[in-house]
Formats: C-alpha cells, structure tokens, sequence
C-alpha cells in the first residue's frame, strides 16, 4: 500500500472526486446522535473525516488505514484543518481491526464507514464482519463503492474497469451478495440507493439493538 501512495497520496483527492460517486450522500446521511463515535476503514487522506467531523462536531472520529503514507497525508489534512484533536488515526488491517490496542478504545463503534476501500481490500469479506463484530448493538455500517454498472454503455464500463485496474482496484459484486445474504438472515436491517446508472451502490446496515431480533 506504501508504494501504491507514496506517489498518488499527494494528488489523490484531485483526481477521485470526478468518479467517487456518492461519498458526499453518505455523508448527508451518516446523521450520527451528538456524543456518538464514527470510525472509517480505510480514511486514505481523511477527506471524508474532515467533512464529517465539520458536519457534526459534536462526536468523536477515528480513521485507520493499511499505508502509512495514506496516514501522513491525513495527518497534514486534520492540521490544516484544524481538526488533529478531534480526530484521531491508526494503522492498521481491516479485517484486523483491534481498537483497544489501536486507539486504546474499547466497547466498539456507533458508526462504521467503508467508502470505497472495499474495492481495495483483498480480504472483503473478513473486514466487513470484523466491522459488523466492532459495531456497538443499534449501530450502523455505511458502505458505498462500486456497482454492476449495468445502467451504463458497455464501453464506459469496460474502460472503467480497466482504469481501475491500474489502481489495484476492482469492483466487488460479492459486496452486494454479502449486504443481502445479512437481510435475508435477519442479522441487520439493510437499506440500499444505487446512484448513477448502478455507477456505485450505497448500503446502511443497521444493527439491532441488544434483546431485539430483526423481523425477516
């Protein structure tokens, strides 16, 4: 991941804000209770934090990622923006997720978010039920990356996909499969948007309270 941004890190907003659709309407729609704690797996240059730490002051952020490059660059983003003590970020795997050794901070997360770092992490599905497991009971994992683009002409998702590629980055129908089969099992309440043509797929999943089943 190192040698991916060591380069990138320092254009990477410039260009992604043209094609990652939908992270502003996650944003919108986070709407976290004041007091509550949101954490993003994979915050790259915490462009998001920053926007939803500016959205809602009023709760407490945390940010890991697997490149310690990524994480520099966040940490520049957080000083200009004045946000380094409200915000706090980690190294670390997804699907490894520890936040009592990371931020020392134990009893889990009211809100999750994955904004289009799925598609960069091998391990998928290991990191979105390590997240499901960090959830505290009521919380919710926001999800938004790339869909089927079957809205879309066969030459733009072709030319996608290969773009991406050169990114190390590809898109994960089994993410769709994986949000369903939660719905189906009643383990969460799942809500989901596809935007654009199916360009990207928005998913909130909701966890049910401790002592309450989901009805299926």
């Amino acid at each position: 991941m190192d040698r991916i941004y060591r380069v990138q890190r320092h254009f990477y907003d410039l260009t992604r804000k043209y094609y990652l659709l939908g992270r502003d309407r996650l944003i919108r729609e986070l709407e976290p209770l004041p007091g509550q704690t949101v954490c993003e797996i994979g915050c790259g240059t915490a462009r998001n934090l920053v926007k939803m730490a500016r959205r809602y002051p009023d709760c407490r952020y945390f940010g890991i990622d697997a490149s310690a490059e990524m994480l520099e660059t966040a940490e520049t983003s957080l000083r200009r923006a004045g946000l380094e003590a409200t915000v706090r970020l980690g190294l670390a795997y997804a699907e490894q997720f520890d936040p009592e050794s990371t931020f020392d901070e134990a009893g889990g997360f009211d809100h999750i978010v994955f904004s289009y770092s799925l598609s960069m992490i091998p391990p998928w599905r290991d990191s979105l039920e390590r997240a499901v497991a960090l959830l505290r009971p009521g919380g919710t994992l926001h999800i938004v990356d790339f869909g089927n683009q079957r809205g879309m002409p066969g030459w733009f998702r072709r030319l996608l996909f290969v773009w991406l590629s050169w990114f190390h980055v590809e898109h994960r129908p089994g993410i769709r499969l994986w949000v369903e089969r939660q719905a189906e099992d009643g383990n969460l309440t799942v809500s989901n948007t596809s935007l654009g043509g199916h360009y990207a797929d928005l998913f909130r999943l909701r966890k049910p309270e401790e002592g309450r089943n989901i009805p299926r």
